[in-house]
């Protein structure tokens, strides 16, 4: 199979199964670095500019098998914005790809395509023009507008569009700052966050637990427990456990970390990445979040909830593609039941930390309001919403609470 053939496939799977591009992506092991690099800029660039591809030529066609449309966006991405490749090459690939019924309907399509070169937007609003051209949904646009200003929504919808920069987060259990700073491809944006010239998981480092490839604002979010050394933590939705970890380091691995999920497989990824980065505080067990746990409060607890994602779109284009409004209501329902269950698990005085990756007052702000107002004895003492162009990162949210001494109610 050739690099091509395997875009298609990944992004067939990915478009009509519902699968994650990197998921998918992870298991292809048989292509040399330079194939696997040309795969992922088709699939995910693809994906990124998907509504924007099929505009290109939808008013040439009246129905398109479902496989057939996936090879046309793939190829007019192609045509578009790779310039090494020859539309003509494209367009033969493409009919070589496709299924004998419709090899002349794909030829003529993409023939009309370069003929007509880039099709421009075809409204005057700008919010309408911004969301086909950057192809995100239109109601998401609608929402960004809405709760953060046009201005925002425009600056985080063409974010999205950028690739992703990847960071590498230091494991002081492990190195020093000192050490990596010796090295000059090395560059620390803060206290524990970096950026590196090369390929940060081929290095011993990376093999040997010593640095982790975490976002920058993702990084920032367990600061927010304000921990030391020997206390007890509950990281309610702890997978893959990035943020256990950092917990964890920012301990000096002396106290208690307890990590849950919901799957076993999912505890199992906690587990090793533990043991690689030499964390042994760190006790993992899969459990429901949205049910209270038993035994003696803790001094801290990490919600970083299961959420829309909306804040990842540069890194998981694809759920542009399958989110639907009302999968926001679901999402804020779950997450309310995690609070909820969090609650009576922290002791007076102690800190709970709510984050999402996601960009939705809903599942933000609203549902921070919601909680304090059904629980008066936590007090909102920090948050913060990470939009993704500031950083060049992902999008986060995080709210710092504390819940009042029983002194104090008194």
């Amino acid at each position: 199979m050739n690099p091509r053939q395997y875009a298609l496939n990944v992004l067939e799977q990915v478009v009509l199964d519902h699968g994650y591009a990197n998921l998918l992506l992870r298991k292809q092991n048989d292509f040399s670095v330079q194939d696997m690099g040309l795969i992922s800029e088709i699939v995910y660039g693809t994906l990124r500019n998907y509504t924007w591809l099929e505009y290109q030529w939808k008013h040439f066609a009246k129905t398109v098998r479902p496989k057939t449309a996936v090879l046309l966006n793939m190829s007019v991405y192609q045509m578009l914005y790779l310039d090494k490749v020859p539309d003509y090459a494209v367009i033969n690939e493409a009919v070589e790809m496709c299924q004998k019924k419709d090899k002349s309907f794909v030829n003529a399509v993409l023939r009309k395509v370069q003929k007509q070169q880039e099709r421009t937007a075809e409204t005057k609003d700008e919010i309408e023009a911004a969301a086909l051209r950057l192809s995100h949904p239109l109601w998401l646009m609608k929402l960004w507008t809405a709760h953060y200003g046009k201005e925002t929504a425009l600056k985080i919808a063409e974010h999205d569009q950028s690739r992703g920069q990847v960071y590498g987060r230091i494991n002081t259990l492990k190195i020093s700052r000192e050490e990596l700073l010796a090295d000059s491809r090395v560059h620390f944006i803060n206290d524990i966050s970096f950026t590196f010239d090369g390929n940060l998981t081929d290095t011993d480092w990376f093999r040997n637990g010593q640095v982790i490839i975490q976002d920058i604002a993702s990084a920032m979010i367990p600061e927010y427990l304000d921990t030391e050394p020997g206390m007890r933590v509950l990281d309610v939705c702890a997978a893959p456990g990035t943020k256990t970890q950092e917990t964890a380091m920012l301990m000096e691995d002396k106290g208690r970390i307890d990590a849950g999920d919901l799957y076993e497989h999912r505890v199992e990824l906690i587990d090793r990445l533990m043991e690689r980065t030499g964390v042994s505080i760190v006790s993992a067990a899969v459990r429901d979040a949205t049910a209270a746990p038993e035994g003696e409060p803790y001094d801290r607890i990490l919600a970083d909830v299961p959420c829309s994602g909306l804040g990842d779109l540069r890194g998981k284009p694809e759920i542009r593609l399958h989110t639907a409004p009302e999968d926001l209501d679901e999402l804020a329902a779950v997450q309310k039941k995690i609070l909820a269950a969090c609650a009576p698990a922290l002791r007076p005085g102690g800190i709970l930390v709510y984050s999402t990756c996601t960009l939705n007052r809903k599942e933000n702000e609203n549902q921070i309001a919601s909680f304090l107002k059904e629980h008066p004895e936590f007090t909102l003492m920090k948050e913060k919403t990470f939009f993704p162009f500031e950083l060049n990162s992902d999008g986060f949210y995080v709210a710092q609470l504390k819940k009042t001494d029983r002194f104090m109610l008194e």
